[in-house]
């Protein structure tokens, strides 16, 4: 039986940018983009779906909430993924960008995903539009 996909935005300590990394454990997880840093969120956000032995689709920005192009660059890896596999949820720490939201509540449409916002980042979205 297949795990559930979590994908998830955040920043690292290292990896590549945009780019899908597939982790299947904690081990992993650090080996690739190693530790968060300050404030960031992606990255617990992706331990806990590691916890609950998700399957985990990681994209590295440089920072959360901005950097448009990253996110969307990472949404359109999204939906060029194995629809066999869809992504259970995704999870945007930090963004409340009109944009970035729009082009990810299509793909949720389309997999029957959830979204993924802090309540902040939901009441800038809410406030903006």
């Amino acid at each position: 039986m297949r795990r559930l996909k979590v994908a998830t935005f955040g920043e690292a300590e290292r990896g590549k940018f945009s780019f899908p990394y597939i982790i299947r454990d904690l081990g992993e997880l650090e080996h690739a983009l190693g530790n968060p840093p300050g404030e960031s969120l992606g990255l617990f956000y992706a331990v806990q779906a590691l916890l609950f032995e998700k399957e985990l689709v990681f994209f590295r920005v440089s920072e959360e909430g901005y950097g448009k192009k990253e996110y969307l660059n990472g949404i359109k890896e999204l939906e060029r993924m194995d629809p066999k596999s869809p992504i259970g949820a995704i999870i945007l720490p930090g963004v409340g960008d009109d944009e970035i939201i729009s082009a990810t509540k299509n793909l949720c449409r389309l997999n029957k995903s959830l979204l993924v916002l802090t309540e902040k980042d939901l009441y800038d979205y809410l406030t903006a539009i």
